[in-house]
């Protein structure tokens, strides 16, 4: 599976496509719609569909207009569906398995539901690559923000500990800000993260 990093916007936000042969899914498109259309049809791409990772603006502005394009689904949580204003074609749940088609084989995306930045934050794991697309839950050097509207310290905590903590070292993850980095580096240098684990939470 190739991995595509596009950056925009002020806070340099991340969007990905992911992609097997001539099938792809897109990650989070805040900015610069027109990238990701380009990019896919230069490379003769079908899109099999718009992946949020949550409702913020800086990792969906660009739904709509790629959605229009290329007459693909967009998914995501059903909690964070009702702040954006557009069509969800599928709601996406703990343990859902979406899966890749490429050329005579397929690679497998498994959802996990990861509260605390927003009430419907998922990640995006494809186990077999041992990679993870984690939105604003975790990046290499902190945690996604609690404290705006639907941010919650409690469920966040949750979240680190219960789900994310629970993956192996060599797990990359690939966050809605920041450069990637395997789980060894963060348990090292994420202090939020380390905060949590060893239970020094406010």
């Amino acid at each position: 599976m190739k991995i595509k990093r596009l950056i925009g916007g002020n806070l340099e936000s991340n969007g990905y496509i992911i992609s097997l042969d001539e099938a792809c899914y897109i990650i989070d498109p805040g900015y610069n719609p027109k990238k990701y259309i380009e990019s896919i049809k230069n490379e003769n791409m079908t899109c099999e569909g718009i992946l949020l990772t949550h409702h913020h603006y800086d990792h969906s502005g660009g739904v709509q207009a790629i959605a229009s394009e290329l007459e693909c689904p967009v998914m995501m949580h059903i909690l964070d569906s009702d702040k954006l204003k557009l069509n969800v074609d599928r709601y996406l749940e703990s343990g859902d398995i979406l899966t890749l088609h490429g050329r005579g084989r397929e690679e497998q995306l498994k959802i996990f539901h990861t509260p605390g930045h927003t009430y419907g934050g998922i990640c995006i794991m494809n186990e077999k690559d041992n990679v993870c697309f984690t939105g604003d839950t975790i990046f290499n050097v902190d945690l996604g923000r609690t404290d705006l509207e639907d941010g919650n310290d409690e469920e966040m905590v949750c979240s680190i500990r219960e789900i994310i903590d629970k993956w192996p070292n060599s797990m990359t993850i690939y966050p809605g800000h920041g450069d990637p980095a395997n789980m060894k580096t963060v348990r090292k240098i994420n202090r939020e993260f380390i905060d949590i684990i060893e239970m020094k939470v406010k």
